[in-house]
């Protein structure tokens, strides 16, 4: 099926499980047309194959795509594109969770953390941002984290300060743009069922499934909010509380 000049279009990266299919899902059902980009495109392909079977009028792309090969980000999303015929909105989604204590041996899955979630970060929106230049007009979404909120220790230590990184990233863009065309959405999401958190969701407080946590992200981005803590409820108060609290009482709530 051609692209329609007049359908809305979101382009989304790691778009193959977790949050990035969920978001899919969510916007196809909004009547978007989807560019879907991850390393697994098998999974895409299963996840294009179930989108268009429900929605039959839905224009799906998918392409691999992974965020470290920078050349690659930039080919597949002008790509992406031309195929979709403009872009809407676009969704730097694709992110990594490994991590170790800094200075205990882990350097190896700190840096593939830091390579993916703050260079690809980067190549992904230096890719959005040269097609919303062109076009004019764009609205530009980074999925940051609550841990961007304070720094983290342990194995969390260098995943959120690259949430950091992505959250300022949008933040610098958001003030260069005020008041024209390009709108920014940085969505801070608690704690979401996904692959990332699999193997914790037994201890994890105030989880919510994936279906109702990109609910609150999809309307957040819909909304074209400056930012948001998603799902609002317990986050948005934490958040006052992550950033401002003593450091002898944050570290208990942690």
């Amino acid at each position: 099926m051609a692209a329609d000049d007049d359908s809305r279009t979101i382009l989304i990266t790691g778009a193959s499980s977790g949050l990035g299919a969920e978001m899919a899902r969510q916007f196809a059902d909004l009547g978007y047309d989807l560019g879907l980009c991850a390393r697994r495109t098998d999974r895409l392909e299963a996840l294009a194959a179930e989108i268009t079977a429900t929605h039959p009028d839905r224009l799906v792309e998918v392409r691999a795509m992974d965020v470290t090969d920078h050349e690659q980000v930039f080919t597949v999303v002008r790509d992406l594109a031309a195929a979709l015929g403009h872009l809407d909105r676009f969704v730097v989604n694709a992110g990594l969770g490994k991590g170790a204590p800094l200075g205990t041996g882990g350097f190896a899955a700190n840096r593939e953390t830091a390579e993916t979630n703050v260079l690809g970060a980067l190549a992904q929106t230096e890719a959005a941002m040269e097609v919303f230049r062109a076009q004019g007009r764009g609205h530009l979404v980074m999925v940051s984290s609550m841990s961007a909120m304070r720094g983290l220790p342990k194995t969390l230590t260098t995943y959120a300060a690259s949430k950091a990184f992505v959250a300022h990233l949008a933040e610098g863009i958001r003030n260069e743009q005020h008041g024209k065309p390009i709108t920014v959405t940085v969505l801070y999401p608690g704690y979401i069922a996904s692959e990332m958190n699999e193997h914790v969701r037994d201890r994890t407080p105030y989880l919510v499934s994936t279906e109702k946590g990109v609910r609150a992200m999809v309307e957040a981005i819909e909304k074209e909010k400056g930012s948001a803590c998603v799902p609002a409820w317990p986050w948005a108060p934490l958040s006052v509380a992550m950033k401002h609290a003593p450091l002898p009482v944050f570290k208990k709530l942690m």
